[in-house]
């Protein structure tokens, strides 16, 4: 059953490794090709992920960087992987062929200047994530104490992701930020995400923000991370699908899809441990739902809830990225 997995990290993976890991089969990578071909992943989304110890004055950089080995090591090395540009797009994946889109996890790296986000449209990112854990000029992380929602500035880059139709990502998001988004945004996604109410996590959506965002059209896109899933150092898929169960009961059977958050978590699911073993999950879906809900989980929900197909603003991506490296 083919999957689109929501979240990974690789691109973070490549570059901590100043792009020594072949992203065809290196075994650090557990998104690697090879890998999602062995799973059965139809589309993985790259997220662009920028550690918050970088200093300020490099972080767009570093997005370059991360760009540069998606390009040139993620699509340039494997004819097989295609790069996911409009949203129609998904709809153009021939067999053999594995989607290939960027996404955004934290506006930290563009400062206070959106000609640098827009230049991230250009280059593919469909997917916009406000933060991460902490908080930045846009708005509060689920780790900042202070809980605040979003400034001005972040109203700003949710008004331009609804009119240019990209995802804005609550991810991440503090609770008050994750209300103000509620308000706002027309494309709403979860790109990796669990119930709180069956793991009394932070990072977690209460069973109020899953309604809100099943109300609203959005998507949820559950995680393995272990810690977000049970706290027990031993977590079995059951325990995976128990977070599946809670959302469905909220109303949420065709909102439901996959964030694996691979190359990203320190904590694993057992028989879960990389994309290779996706089936695996697969099958255990089917052993408590109907093979068509299954596939809504696996890929048709976010299918049927992406933006309309329209094309998405500018063309020019090659040309972009032939402006980046020679700067």
């Amino acid at each position: 059953m083919q999957i689109i997995d929501f979240h990974g990290d690789a691109l973070f993976m490549i570059w901590r490794a100043k792009g020594k890991l072949a992203y065809s089969n290196a075994k650090e990578l557990e998104t690697s090709k090879e890998r999602l071909l062995e799973g059965g992943v139809k589309a993985q989304c790259f997220a662009i992920f920028v550690p918050p110890e970088v200093k300020t004055e490099q972080k767009f950089e570093v997005a370059l960087e991360q760009i540069h080995y998606f390009f040139h090591e993620v699509l340039g090395k494997n004819p097989e992987m295609k790069h996911i540009k409009e949203w129609r797009d998904f709809d153009r994946l021939r067999d053999g062929e594995i989607g290939a889109m960027l996404t955004l996890e934290g506006v930290d790296l563009i400062g206070n200047d959106l000609q640098k986000l827009h230049l991230l449209y250009q280059l593919g990112v469909r997917s916009v994530g406000l933060t991460w854990n902490n908080a930045n000029l846009a708005c509060d992380g689920a780790g900042e104490l202070r809980n605040a929602g979003l400034t001005n500035f972040g109203k700003e880059i949710v008004r331009l992701n609804n009119q240019y139709k990209i995802l804005t990502d609550v991810s991440h998001l503090s609770e008050r930020g994750f209300w103000d988004v509620i308000e706002l945004a027309d494309y709403l996604t979860a790109s990796h995400s669990n119930s709180k109410a069956c793991c009394n996590h932070p990072r977690n959506l209460s069973d109020e923000q899953a309604k809100a965002m099943f109300d609203r059209g959005g998507m949820i896109h559950v995680f393995y991370g272990g810690v977000f899933i049970k706290n027990d150092k031993k977590v079995k898929i059951a325990d995976l699908i128990k977070h599946i169960d809670h959302f469905c009961a909220l109303g949420g059977v065709r909102h439901i899809g996959l964030g694996s958050d691979f190359d990203g978590i320190d904590s694993y699911i057992e028989h879960l441990e990389n994309a290779a073993m996706s089936q695996n999950l697969i099958n255990e879906l089917l052993k408590h739902y109907s093979e068509d809900e299954v596939r809504g989980f696996a890929s048709e929900n976010f299918l049927r809830h992406r933006p309309t197909l329209s094309d998405h603003p500018g063309s020019g991506v090659d040309e972009f990225f032939d402006t980046i490296q020679k700067l």
